[in-house]
């Protein structure tokens, strides 16, 4: 069951809700530049410089959170993303490279 903020717990994060989340390109940008940061790196959602209205930029971190992509965590007036690095690759061991490739082949 997901904890008080939308995040599931590792085994209950499901194939298809993390590919349903990265059929989107902005979505997958996002997970691309987090894979690409140091672990443990958190951003505002605005950071990320997405062309969308601020209701869409929710929408598009709420369904990374839901599927299990990312960790949010409140910073006061915003929120930080932080990839949840670790334990997509225990449940989803090459998932992440696969992302981070096709963002370098673009």
């Amino acid at each position: 069951m997901p904890d008080a903020d939308g995040h599931p717990e590792p085994e209950e994060m499901q194939l298809g809700a993390l590919l349903a989340a990265l059929a989107d390109p902005l979505r997958r940008r996002v997970i691309a530049e987090l894979v690409r940061a140091e672990p443990l790196t958190e951003r505002t959602c605005v950071s990320f410089g997405l062309p969308v209205s601020k209701a869409s930029l929710t929408h598009h971190f709420r369904v990374l959170r839901e599927a299990g992509l990312i960790r949010q965590v409140d910073r006061g007036n915003s929120r930080a993303a932080q990839l949840r690095r670790d334990e997509i690759e225990a449940r989803f061991p090459g998932l992440l490279a696969l992302v981070a490739a096709e963002d370098r082949a673009l």
